[in-house]
């Protein structure tokens, strides 16, 4: 870790994304509380959470296609500073009567990020050497886990002392710092474009063929074995996470008889398994292949999950639980590694943006899928019984990329990656 961050361009994105993901944190803490005191409506703060997940289902696939034609870094400074503006509004918020306003900004804060994410993942292996890119990704989901160590308790404090204005401007501000990092990082950010054509295409109108760019993209996934495999591994446990969501609450407080409090022990003991996993994984990632990392990280993480839902049958309480939930951050820090991974070693970088683009938005899309089953299900089919499909889930797409990904298929991407990069540096 310490000697990544000692490269200067790698170590400004990480200590941009912390900042900015501190500042999202505080919001994603203090906005919905405040809007549920105000209105008392349930309802009124799920519309909330559902004006984010639009964006992410219609616009995420598509955002990849533009990242592919603009330099990335300075669409991740432009998003900074859009983040920021447009968090602005929620200062006019003090009443019912403006409760649209946080529906907008909710919409334009998720329409926005669309764009981030995609170009943080395709600019990153521009910033490191290609044997140190997965231990790369495992240090910045460092930046996940400790803003949500961080934020959530900030967050509580800033709203009791300054109100639902200081944390907007905080997060606005965390926002402008983080734009004003990426601003110093010293890389060409230019997708790598392998036809001259198409880039002069674009430079003179930059909306035609988004349709063509976008089934370019979306043809990859069926085309590249490791690609195609990470889509429906994706698309199974982001099902799982669906039903995570709406029922860990209820599980909380139906099977551990806890409330608010415990469940925010237990959202900050898997922030703290994720920090050990992001240690760890940086030095087992140089041991393991990619395709056992990820089918045994999430072999592992399903396991876990099966023994949190059913361990309170026959052990009460909530000490066990904390225990498991620290361990079950450390496998999901290797899955998620080795995925982010193995997607950027399989893609040209030319088709990056449009590949985690598209990732993102089948991963709303089988979410929301995921939710709303685990709204219907629950009642007749009991929270336990429910939760434990998401265990399984893991575990089946675990299995499925042992299978499907054997770790001689990845070595020979690498090896053609390799082979690439010292083309590149040759001419």
């Amino acid at each position: 870790m310490l000697t990544l961050l000692r490269q200067r361009n790698f170590a400004l994105l990480w200590f941009a994304g912390l900042i900015s993901l501190i500042g999202d944190w505080m919001l994603m803490i203090g906005l919905p509380i405040y809007v549920f005191l105000l209105t008392h409506s349930a309802l009124a703060t799920s519309l909330m959470f559902i004006a984010g997940i639009l964006p992410q289902i219609a616009l995420g696939s598509v955002a990849g296609v533009f990242v592919d034609r603009w330099d990335r870094k300075r669409v991740m400074i432009i998003t900074n500073v859009s983040l920021a503006v447009c968090l602005l509004p929620l200062l006019m918020f003090h009443s019912v009567s403006w409760l649209w306003v946080v529906y907008i900004v909710a919409f334009l804060e998720s329409l926005i990020s669309q764009f981030f994410a995609p170009a943080e993942s395709a600019l990153l292996p521009r910033l490191v050497d290609e044997e140190h890119l997965a231990s790369a990704n495992s240090v910045s989901s460092l930046n996940g886990n400790l803003a949500r160590l961080i934020g959530p308790p900030l967050g509580g404090i800033v709203a009791g002392l300054l109100g639902l204005n200081g944390i907007a401007l905080l997060d606005a501000a965390s926002f402008i710092i983080a734009a004003g990092l990426i601003t110093l990082i010293t890389v060409n950010a230019q997708p790598v474009k392998k036809q001259a054509s198409v880039a002069a295409n674009v430079k003179t109108n930059p909306w035609r063929n988004v349709w063509h760019e976008w089934l370019e993209g979306l043809r990859l996934v069926k085309q590249e074995r490791n690609v195609a495999a990470m889509f429906a591994l994706i698309a199974i446990t982001s099902l799982g996470e669906g039903v995570f969501a709406v029922l860990i609450i209820a599980y909380v407080s139906n099977v551990l008889h806890g409330g608010a409090l415990q469940l925010g022990w237990l959202q900050g003991a898997q922030a703290v398994g994720g920090l050990i996993g992001g240690l760890l994984i940086g030095f087992v990632v140089k041991k393991v292949s990619l395709s056992h990392l990820i089918g045994f990280g999430a072999i592992a993480f399903g396991i876990i999950d099966l023994l949190i839902f059913n361990y309170p049958t026959f052990f009460p309480g909530i000490v066990i639980g904390l225990a498991l939930f620290v361990l079950v951050g450390i496998p999901g820090v290797g899955f998620s590694t080795g995925v982010t991974t193995l997607l950027q070693m399989s893609v040209e970088d030319e088709y990056r943006g449009r590949i985690f683009g598209a990732m993102g938005t089948t991963s709303a899309l089988l979410m929301l899928l995921g939710t709303t089953l685990a709204g219907f299900l629950a009642d007749p089919l009991g929270v336990v019984t429910v939760l434990n499909t998401q265990g399984g889930m893991y575990v089946l797409a675990g299995f499925c990329v042992l299978i499907l990904l054997r770790p001689a298929v990845i070595n020979e991407t690498e090896q053609i990656e390799r082979d690439v990069v010292e083309l590149e540096r040759v001419h």
